[in-house]
């Protein structure tokens, strides 16, 4: 009898298990499905009320109107390099930093790391005016490197390749010195070889980060064709009123890229995520 009761409470766990993880996958992809469902749909359709879920008709010149509405290929190739350049600076400024704050000794360091702890903390809009001045002040705004200038050094890019360093052992750096490496060939050739993986990860969030930036993009650049995918669709929604099947095919294209990526490095992304809740 206990082993029958057992089995039957065992099997009930694993159904409620089962039954909560699919209503939350299909919670996940609800708004996914909508956005395709809208994008198929006429302008009063999609503002019918009460709303309807599938189309009477499928109106495929929605994708044409969102593709002649805005240049998408300047700006899948403004948003491409926005990306790959805020993740080389990411990577390469937040690992000489994390190491240097993780296994270097010298004056202010505490204070220094007290500041990017600081920075982290605060809301990304605080910086907005500062670093919009900065750039207006050099003529410098309406331009590719006004995309890229936020994302030249990552508060929390340093901070999370300083945890990285701080747990590998002090005696493998003692070790290569004593074979004769200097500081700069123990950090290269030794250390950061030690973090691929914490490096993985902020190459994954990093450009996650940069490519879901709406804000800046909108607020430096007024240029269509100096706009990020996510700045260029906001310029779709009206003031008034908005063509939303229009707005969700433009989203649909938005999407590829970073959906293409996401199937291409799949196995990443899990592990990034993964690796950061650890940390």
């Amino acid at each position: 009898m206990k082993t029958g009761t057992m089995s039957r409470s065992r099997g009930i766990a694993t159904g409620l298990t089962y039954f909560f993880l699919i209503a939350g996958a299909l919670l996940m992809i609800f708004p996914f499905l909508w956005m395709i469902l809208t994008s198929l749909k006429s302008l009063s359709e999609s503002v019918q009320i009460p709303p309807t879920i599938f189309p009477e008709k499928i109106v495929w010149s929605n994708f044409k109107d969102a593709l002649t509405s805005l240049p998408f290929v300047n700006l899948y190739i403004n948003t491409i390099i926005m990306v790959l350049v805020r993740v080389i600076c990411a990577i390469v400024f937040s690992s000489m930093a994390g190491y240097a704050f993780a296994k270097l000794h010298f004056k202010g360091k505490n204070l220094l790391f007290t500041l990017v702890l600081v920075q982290m903390m605060m809301p990304s809009q605080i910086f907005v005016i500062p670093q919009y001045q900065m750039l207006a002040k050099v003529s410098l705004t309406e331009s590719i490197f006004a995309l890229i200038f936020p994302g030249l050094v990552s508060a929390f890019g340093t901070f999370f390749l300083r945890q990285a360093y701080m747990g590998i052992p002090n005696e493998i750096g003692e070790a290569a010195y004593l074979d004769g490496c200097n500081q700069w060939q123990t950090f290269t050739k030794v250390m950061l070889p030690l973090t691929g993986t914490s490096v993985a990860a902020l190459t994954i969030f990093t450009a996650v980060f940069a490519y879901a930036d709406l804000m800046w993009p909108l607020v430096v650049n007024t240029d269509i064709n100096l706009m990020t995918l996510s700045s260029g669709l906001a310029t779709l929604k009206g003031q008034f009123m908005t063509n939303y099947p229009v707005l969700m095919a433009g989203s649909l294209f938005a999407m590829i890229p970073m959906l293409i990526l996401y199937l291409i490095f799949q196995r990443q992304f899990i592990e990034g995520i993964a690796l950061t809740g650890g940390k």
